[in-house]
């Protein structure tokens, strides 16, 4: 077991397990995450192998012999009917029958109904009686001849699949054995990811997905490609999650069936979430929406003359069609909602948005086999952190401007809040910790409010930015497609022209582009706009892109005959990808009756120096036929630390981080991330440009 994973099982022993034994033993079962670990915590929350492989089993056998297939399902009924009972793992729902004054349940996979249920196994789950909920529960057969009005079938006992309680206390002192970095890795591993294949804002972009399950009346929206993962937390991780498929419900069904005196989806589950929201000519009941957004205001709604509160959150998402500066030149961020919801007053309830296009397609690798919370513990302490508010907590170190309205606050508080009951559950956060919080919650609102600048005339543009309470600086914040696309990103809605959004799409692209003066300050962290070639220091954001060698290097390699690099860490394979496609960019910039000098310094690897070496001599050889003449060698010291390039045309490159700018990528033949740079989201890192004897 690795350090990790064992510090995690040391502070919450019999909590955790394995994220990788779920596809394990879930074979064809077609049931949510948290019923698996349900039983997988049962049976193999331990470290020990011999009783975790004992315990797979016996999970395996448990869904083998209750878990109910449908095409088994009548097998299952005449065996209960020769048996008397049996019990069976299947989702149940419940509805109230007025004639007969009973309560009956019907069996999804079993395919049986009118399943006659004692009411005081209602009062103690109450969500049957509004969608179905994942039970154990034993059938019985008791055919009554004398009343053939009456169903067979009985439930003699039933279970949710949930814990049944939470210590609070024993919760922070496990979280107080780990740093702020450690934990959010423990949240990573518990949704089921590898932490180390993100970088941390993206490890904050999921963590936002958590946010509608500890704060109520939260109303979260995410919208970009397909395949990146946006339903799933919604679907697995909690059973106080329900998904809707498609985007489309009723009014009776999300908020209170008048007719039948029943109250909707928002009364009984804690998130609310719409999949497949987004579609610009999808069918919406004009009422729904104009209740929706009563209630994403107000936290209510009306059943006749009474008003009813609920506490659910909404969320939202859907697919994009298009790139991002696509959407910035040509409608907005919000482009593929349906027309009903396309609407500033729907918009404006939204207090985050989730750039859903900065989310790689899942692939196999970003998966975790470490050791994670069991789904449905993790569940419980979501649920116990929204009795809590911890929206006021930045407020002893900074002020948010006077400019940012009561809405865009309320949104800001309220994505801080959660995010603060996620990572810092005690509620204490360092004056930096609090900061990176903040400016993380202020920016997925503002992202909510530039939209609605685009979209209605009547809304005017903002400046997000806090006060620090005790140095009096001014931060103001951007969010990352403003600074990745400047020239794009403001546009006020006068200026959406219906003239200028039916130009075609190469006239739109020759149209001329002004910088907005608030961004020109900030135009040094951004690749694609700084001038080349020019001395100076560069700073690039993590998960940036638009950034590639091309860009960085390009412009300065023009006349130089001899290259030096001298990078300590072109050791393992991906390393030395990068320094082939820096080669790459050295043949594009030469003459083809030139030769140019290639010159690499670089660490020997211990363990695997045969392998690096063959790597290097495979280039070398490789290079030559296109009139590069690369040599390399290893220092011997192994002090060498310092990153840098020289040229014998004057320019000195100091790189920050070396060549390995990039983060984790998919680098499958087929995945443009493998061919084109500026697609891949990049590290953090700094460029200094020397232009020596100046």
């Amino acid at each position: 077991m690795k350090e990790f994973d064992q510090k995690i099982h040391d502070a919450f022993p019999g909590l955790v397990v394995r994220k990788d034994l779920v596809k394990e033993v879930k074979g064809n079962a077609i049931v949510p995450s948290y019923v698996l670990e349900y039983l997988l915590g049962q049976y193999c929350a331990t470290d020990d192998q011999e009783t975790v492989k004992a315990g797979i089993e016996s999970v395996k056998s448990i869904l083998a012999a209750h878990y109910v297939h449908r095409n088994e399902a009548n097998k299952i009924r005449a065996e209960i009917s020769e048996r008397g009972q049996k019990k069976v793992i299947d989702m149940i729902s419940v509805t109230f029958n007025e004639k007969k004054d009973t309560y009956e349940a019907s069996f999804s996979n079993l395919g049986i109904s009118k399943v006659l249920v004692d009411s005081d196994t209602i009062k103690k789950h109450q969500k049957l009686l509004v969608n179905g909920v994942w039970c154990i529960a034993t059938v019985s057969y008791q055919l009554d001849e004398e009343s053939k009005d009456s169903s067979p079938w009985h439930i003699e006992n039933l279970k949710p699949i949930q814990l049944s309680n939470f210590d609070f206390d024993m919760f922070l002192a496990g979280r107080k054995q780990f740093t702020s970095e450690e934990w959010i890795d423990v949240l990573m591993q518990s949704i089921g990811f590898n932490p180390e294949m993100f970088s941390k804002r993206l490890k904050l972009l999921h963590l936002l997905r958590l946010v509608p399950f500890v704060e109520r009346n939260y109303n979260l929206i995410e919208l970009g490609p397909k395949g990146t993962g946006k339903s799933h937390i919604y679907s697995e991780m909690s059973p106080y999650g329900m998904l809707l498929s498609g985007g489309e419900v009723t009014v009776a069904k999300l908020f209170v069936n008048n007719n039948r005196n029943q109250l909707g989806l928002v009364g009984f589950w804690d998130v609310v979430a719409f999949d497949e929201f987004a579609g610009q000519a999808k069918k919406v009941d004009k009422a729904l929406v104009d209740i929706m957004k009563n209630y994403m205001a107000n936290k209510s709604f009306s059943r006749g003359i009474e008003t009813m509160h609920a506490e659910a959150s909404m969320v939202f998402v859907g697919n994009t069609k298009h790139t991002v500066p696509y959407m910035l030149k040509n409608s907005d961020l919000f482009e593929e909602l349906p027309s009903a919801y396309h609407d500033s007053a729907f918009i404006d309830r939204i207090h985050a948005f989730v750039p859903g296009w900065e989310f790689d397609s899942i692939r196999f690798d970003m998966f975790s086999d470490g050791y994670g919370f069991i789904v449905d513990y993790l569940a419980e302490m979501l649920r116990y952190m929204r009795n809590r508010d911890y929206s006021n907590i930045y407020q002893d170190y900074f002020t948010l401007s006077s400019d940012i309205t009561t809405r865009d606050k309320d949104g800001i508080n309220k994505t801080f809040s959660g995010l603060m009951k996620l990572i810092y559950p005690n509620g204490e956060a360092t004056k930096e910790e609090a900061k990176e919080i903040l400016e993380f919650a202020i920016e997925q609102r503002k992202r909510v409010k530039d939209q609605l600048v685009r979209i209605d005339a009547t809304f005017y543009d903002t400046e997000f930015s806090y006060l620090d309470n005790s140095s009096k600086e001014k931060i103001q914040i951007l969010a990352r497609e403003e600074k990745e696309f400047p020239e794009l990103y403001k546009k006020q809605a006068s200026e959406a022209s219906p003239e200028e959004k039916r130009k075609p799409e190469k006239q739109q692209a020759e149209d001329t582009q002004t910088i907005p003066d608030s961004l020109k300050s900030n135009a040094k962290i951004l690749g694609p706009l700084f001038p080349s070639p020019k001395a100076g220091n560069f700073r690039y954001e993590e998960d940036q892109s638009g950034v590639s060698y091309e860009k960085l290097f390009g412009e300065y390699l023009e006349g130089a005959t001899r290259i030096e690099i001298q990078d300590p860490y072109i050791i393992k394979p991906y390393q030395t990808r990068n320094l082939m496609e820096f080669l790459e960019v050295v043949y594009h910039h030469k003459k083809p009756e030139d030769e140019v000098t290639v010159s690499l310094l670089t660490k020997a690897d211990r363990d695997y120096f045969e392998d690096q070496d063959m790597r290097l001599s495979r280039i070398k050889d490789s290079a030559a036929l296109i009139g590069i003449d690369f040599e390399y060698s290893y220092d011997g010291t192994d002090t060498i630390h310092d990153r840098n390039i020289i040229l014998n045309n004057g320019w000195k490159i100091i790189l920050g981080r070396g060549l390995d700018i990039f983060q984790v990528f998919d680098t499958d033949m087929l995945s443009f991330a493998s061919k084109v740079q500026e697609i891949r989201k990049c590290k953090a890192f700094e460029i200094t440009y020397i232009l020596q004897g100046m």
